[in-house]
């Protein structure tokens, strides 16, 4: 006989990743605040690679899958769909099932534009999605020091990490 065990109270991790290559004509939105620069990223929805790496991180920790299969970039009802929106959809989901987040914590790795001039908005912005303080979301940048597709100044790459408890 396997011994079952109470999760209730339990803190769990889940571990979200995302990239996507610059584009023309395209808004650079990260964490829902639209950073200057001559180009945004590609993607079905607004691209906002900081948020998809939360919404997979979330999604892990609750063991509910992945952003694709919530939001597919088949789904013409997620074309330019607007990733707060995709987040706060994530956050009900996991409230729904009795999970409460309690910390996300992400990186975004970018060439240029800097990150640190608007990472409080981008902090309060992503804190306002979740519904928690903004002292439980910590956002850090790094460069890709010339290095990879990253250093290229071709794409963005975003990872988070999100705390949450049954």
């Amino acid at each position: 006989m396997i011994a079952r065990h109470d999760d209730r109270g339990m803190v769990v991790s889940g571990l979200g990743y995302d990239c996507h290559r610059f584009a023309p004509g395209r808004r650079l939105v990260l964490g829902g605040v639209e950073l200057a620069h001559d180009r945004g990223l590609a993607g079905h929805s607004d691209a906002d690679v900081l948020t998809h790496a939360i919404i997979d991180a979330l999604l892990g920790a609750a063991a509910l899958g992945d952003i694709g299969e919530h939001f597919p970039d088949t789904d013409e009802q997620y074309r330019d769909a607007d990733s707060l929106d995709l987040l706060r959809t994530t956050v009900a989901m996991l409230h729904h099932r009795g999970v409460s987040i309690v910390h996300v914590d992400a990186t975004v790795i970018i060439e240029r534009p800097h990150v640190s001039p608007v990472r409080d908005s981008i902090r309060r912005s992503l804190a306002e999605a979740i519904g928690i303080s903004a002292e439980h979301v910590s956002v850090k940048a790094t460069r890709g020091e010339g290095m990879g597709f990253v250093g290229r100044e071709e794409g963005v790459v975003a990872l988070a990490i999100a705390t949450v408890e049954r």
